[in-house]
């Protein structure tokens, strides 16, 4: 393998001319393929039954998520101004390709039930909009008489009224579409309010923001970094070729997706941060290596000077780099796509980078001349620095490890606090529009989450009033959950019709009792109202119907609480199965499979990088000493995400995965050197002191490099993604403590050794 990398370094020019056109080939890709997913259905996987089934069912009820308008005036609705504004924005929407013309539900479009000479009228509320106060008094009389509307469309205060207009099925919200709605909302804004929310609102701030979210960090985190490396490198030279391997990494990482098709996620946003927070770490080893050769051999040409740094460095570097890629790789196993793709590109980044490292940097150092060495007086008090922190650490292990061990007891307390949360509202800052315009809706009216609840039987089953019955008794005792806005499906219908033929009698506001009045109903409306409005409650077999329950909230421990609820008490409505569906229920199996992705992900790395260390070093208990960093850090993660109350969600869980994969390159160089100074002294603490005052530092500098490049989520306009930075810089934090003190106390207190091989005694000095 050196060989093979000592010949490739001595041909430069084409190694450098092939790394160009492979950067220039991803730049194209970026340019002419890159993209950003906006449809959160795509985040999910399509070949799940829960997803199968919720897609079935929205095709059968015709389930789709919708725009939300909500137009607030605090004076009243009912006033000629603000009934043509309900008018005109209507009619705006219905006129849009994107949107189906009877699928805009608003003041002006909602079918009025009333009870006529013939018995039964289903007319519009309004049509013109009146200018005398006697017929505003009178819509106003006509909608809050009517419970399908009042409470529902209007508010009870009466100072907002909600206008939905759903998406045609094969629809993609893109950015035109929401800028086209946020135009509207801009033309009748004042003296009004109008709030813009729903599901393709998120999708559409998500898209706006991605890109925004990269822009901004990209230049904190090159900023950072470069300060830190120059005071760590302490060469341009080195700088700008350690700076060029990362962005050239990030870029190869993007153009491979833009070229496979694949779309940029909310959460790949954070893989340019990853991949030069990690990717620098490889240059720092390199040039720690060359400085240290340097030093001790003054008199040594550029050619000794790549060869040692190659011989010396490729394996713990391709170590490395393995070790983190399997850290990442380990995310297929979630069932979440933009999880996947996460991982795996991310790994695809980290061996570009190690391969740019190991091959572009020697070529370019030959080419273009080694850095300068800059003179390190060193001080006897600074040689003797780390033997002091080694005696240290060793004189009081007794008193670490007890207190390592309470902070590990307290972290399975705060385990235990740990909860799933999938809200893509939680993606948005509290003081949003679209968090506050949810906020208004959740307020005013029955939510903005909704949860389908698909009832089954046999054919007609659903035309017995008795099983109405039942289930507008399980309606009723989930509006007195206080999760729950309102609840609505055919018996809904069935009370509506029932009273108007009895003269809207509220005595009447019950089902019918006879099964062919029933029927009666169902025809009457059928022919005088919309057939489609039945479509979305009743299939046409009467075989199957939807209970549509509006939430107070999207996050995953509402939905649960709210389904549990209904699972418990619709058991009484016999020969029925009840199944869920829609965008809330998604939600709430997405968060299912988070966690089961989640551990899954933690066990495989975890096997594999024991596995792969035992294999490195030829010993099942260096594999098992390696992993004790790792495998502290995540228990001590997860206990301050219980504490601190941070949910896992699609990027929060990717902590462990991400701190495994980066973690485990601390205890990989630390062993390996330790491994190497074997060749110079058997006394352990010695060894210990040597591999300390060599790797160590290196080992410090690449923490604090990590810890500064995740500190820059911080300034993400995502809050996930500032919950992640923190957790992954305080994680590295106690990767690094693990490593150098408590695997270093195991080391010892095992009489850890190693028998170096003749290949190690022959180069190492």
């Amino acid at each position: 393998m050196v060989n093979l990398l000592l010949k490739l370094s001595k041909k430069p020019i084409p190694i450098i001319v092939l790394v160009v056109i492979v950067t220039l080939l991803s730049v194209m890709g970026i340019m002419s393929n890159a993209r950003i997913e906006t449809d959160l259905d795509k985040y999910m996987p399509k070949e799940n039954p829960a997803f199968v089934f919720s897609d079935q069912a929205e095709e059968w009820f015709n389930i789709k998520d919708g725009v939300l308008f909500v137009m607030e005036n605090p004076d009243g609705v009912f006033c000629e101004s603000t009934l043509r504004k309900v008018k005109e924005i209507t009619l705006r929407l219905q006129n849009m390709s994107q949107i189906e013309l009877g699928d805009v539900n608003s003041l002006y479009t909602t079918d009025n039930i009333v009870s006529s000479e013939s018995g039964l009228d289903v007319n519009k509320f309004y049509v013109e909009v009146p200018s005398s106060q006697n017929k505003l008094d009178e819509i106003r009389k006509a909608v809050i008489d009517n419970e399908m509307v009042y409470g529902r469309i209007l508010s009870k205060d009466e100072t907002a009224t909600l206008i939905l207009a759903e998406l045609k099925p094969e629809v993609v919200f893109t950015q035109e579409l929401y800028d086209d709605i946020l135009q509207i909302k801009k033309e009748f804004e004042k003296p009004e309010n109008i709030y813009v929310a729903g599901r393709p609102i998120v999708e559409g701030t998500l898209a706006q923001l991605a890109p925004k979210d990269m822009q901004k960090m990209f230049p904190i985190v090159m900023l950072l970094i470069i300060v830190v490396m120059l005071i760590v490198l302490r060469s341009f030279k080195s700088l700008l070729l350690a700076i060029l391997i990362v962005i050239m990494s990030t870029i190869w990482t993007f153009g491979f997706m833009s070229w496979l098709n694949i779309p940029i996620y909310a959460v790949s946003t954070m893989i340019p941060v990853m991949l030069i927070a990690i990717g620098i770490a490889y240059s720092i080893y390199l040039f720690n290596n060359i400085s240290l050769f340097r030093k001790s051999n003054p008199d040594a040409d550029k050619n000794e000077v790549i060869r040692d740094m190659l011989q010396v460095m490729w394996k713990p570097v391709m170590m490395s780099a393995l070790t983190t890629a399997v850290g990442f790789i380990s995310l297929i196993s979630s069932e979440i796509w933009p999880v996947k793709y996460f991982g795996l590109f991310t790994a695809f980044g980290i061996i570009s980078a190690f391969f740019l490292s190991l091959v572009f940097l020697p070529a370019a150092l030959r080419l273009f001349g080694l850095p300068k060495q800059k003179k390190i007086k060193e001080s006897e008090s600074n040689s003797n620095l780390f033997e002091k922190i080694v005696h240290s650490i060793l004189k009081y292990k007794v008193i670490i490890l007890t207190a390592t061990g309470i902070v590990l007891i307290i972290s399975i307390f705060g385990i235990q606090k740990v909860w799933i949360d999938t809200s893509f509202l939680r993606n948005f800052e509290e003081s949003s529009d679209i968090v506050q315009a949810d906020q208004f809706v959740n307020e005013h009216f029955a939510g903005t989450t909704m949860l389908n609840v698909i009832l089954e039987g046999e054919d007609d089953t659903f035309k017995n009033p008795e099983v109405w019955k039942q289930i507008d008794v399980l309606q009723t005792k989930l509006e007195e959950l206080p999760e729950v806005g309102l609840t609505f499906s055919l018996s809904d219908f069935l009370k509506k019709l029932n009273m108007s033929m009895y003269a809207d009698n509220p005595d009447y506001d019950i089902v019918p009792e006879a099964r062919d009045v029933l029927a009666q109903y169902l025809l009457l409306y059928s022919m005088a109202g919309d057939p489609d409005n039945l479509d979305k409650v009743v299939d046409y077999n009467y075989k199957r119907a939807n209970i549509s329950v509006t939430l107070k909230g999207d996050n995953s421990k509402l939905i649960q609480r709210v389904v549990d609820f209904i699972d418990d008490n619709s058991g009484s409505i016999e020969g029925i199965s009840v199944r869920y569906a829609g965008s809330a229920y998604k939600g709430l199996v997405f968060s299912g499979l988070i966690l089961e992705g989640q551990v899954l992900s933690i066990i495989i790395s975890i096997i594999l990088v024991i596995i792969l260390l035992s294999l490195m070093f030829n010993r099942l208990s260096v594999g098992l000493i390696g992993s004790i960093p790792i495998i502290l850090t995540s228990l001590i993660s997860f206990g301050l995400m219980g504490f601190a109350n941070i949910p896992l969600g699609a990027t929060t869980a990717l902590v462990a995965s991400i701190s495994l994969g980066i973690g485990i390159d601390f205890a990989i160089q630390f062993l390996y050197r330790y491994r190497v100074n074997f060749t110079q002294e058997t006394d352990i603490v010695r060894i210990s002191i040597l591999t300390l005052s060599h790797t160590g530092r290196a080992i410090f500098f690449n923490a604090v490099i990590i810890i500064i490049g995740f500190i820059v989520l911080l300034f993400s306009l995502f809050p996930p993604n500032r919950e992640l930075g923190a957790l992954i810089s305080l994680n590295m934090f106690f990767c690094f403590f693990g490593t150098l003190v408590i695997m270093l106390i195991v080391i010892n207190l095992t009489n850890l050794r190693f028998k170096p091989k003749k290949e190690e005694v022959k180069q190492y000095r």
